[in-house]
């Protein structure tokens, strides 16, 4: 960004000193005028607070104008809009910082969890006010355990207020099947790179195969073959549109020991070959990368096989 004359360095939204940081989406290279999606390490709120845009959270559009209010989570892939005008209070803080106690009933490890709200009345006023005085209070303190815990505290009163919108919205009721599909997605977080078996998971988690499809299909209305199966196609998507990864080490990375056994199965959850995503995806690949996928997307046929 060029101000006066002057070039400003513009610096990702990273957490500060404290585990937790704001700042304005200008001043980041979020706001970067070639925008490609990429992954953070560490959870974003972003609170539209001017102007109309877009931001794509895992390859999914979000349309924003002033109020609305968007948790990017660990490891999601974003991309911000190219819109001119679209300005954003973001507020960043490590996956680890608070505990379970400070955060009761808020779905800070729910990393598929809710995405966007359209904040309006008295929910806009607070959550507006809550952001507000952590950036001020970030900028105050550089330093000290007494404004670190303040921050802290901050952070989890906003998410508190977040959680009571969740909860509003889906009656904020649970059910057996709802733990059941909780546990056996918090597991597949971890093991989808190594399984896609069912049976595993419902192993982990001390279930039969018929409980945990029940479970999903309760709370997706798809069966847990295909909840599995979704997380792995999500993660290829990320890691094809977020890293210069050959297709051949993305597939070996989520368990195919052939590259066409993970190109059949990604086209036929996505729709299009690995390289044709990747393309499409606006990601500048080496010539090497390149040529991989090509080669790769040629050879994928469209029918399932009983081998992937």
């Amino acid at each position: 960004m060029v101000t006066s004359g002057t070039r400003r360095t513009r610096l990702a939204p990273a957490p500060n000193w404290a585990g937790v940081g704001t700042c304005a989406l200008p001043d980041t290279d979020l706001a970067d005028p070639h925008p490609v999606p990429r992954r953070l390490p560490y959870h974003l709120l972003a609170l539209t607070t001017a102007g109309h845009g877009t931001v794509e959270i895992d390859f999914v559009v979000h349309r924003c104008r002033p109020g609305t209010l968007l948790w990017i989570r660990p490891g999601q892939a974003v991309r911000f809009g190219i819109e001119p005008g679209l300005d954003a209070s973001l507020v960043s803080w490590d996956r680890e910082l608070l505990s379970a106690a400070e955060v009761a009933g808020v779905p800070v490890d729910d990393l598929p969890g809710p995405t966007r709200w359209q904040l309006a009345g008295e929910d806009e006023d607070a959550v507006i006010t809550e952001v507000a005085q952590l950036g001020v209070d970030s900028a105050r303190h550089s330093s000290g355990a007494v404004a670190g815990a303040l921050l802290r505290h901050q952070l989890a009163v906003l998410l508190l207020r977040i959680a009571l919108l969740t909860r509003a919205g889906d009656g904020g009721g649970t059910t057996s099947e709802s733990r059941t599909f909780a546990r056996f997605r918090r597991d597949l977080e971890d093991g989808h790179p190594h399984s896609r078996r069912v049976e595993d998971y419902a192993a982990r988690i001390g279930c039969s195969v018929r409980t945990l499809t029940r479970a999903c299909l309760a709370v997706t209305g798809r069966s847990a073959k295909q909840v599995v199966d979704d997380r792995v196609a999500l993660e290829a998507q990320r890691l094809l549109a977020c890293t210069d990864l050959s297709v051949a080490e993305i597939g070996r990375r989520l368990g195919f020991g052939e590259p066409t056994n993970f190109g059949r199965f990604f086209h036929r959850e996505v729709g299009l070959s690995p390289g044709a995503f990747r393309i499409g995806a606006g990601v500048q690949m080496p010539a090497q990368v390149a040529a991989d996928v090509a080669d790769i997307g040629a050879r994928v046929p469209a029918q399932r096989l009983a081998a992937d």
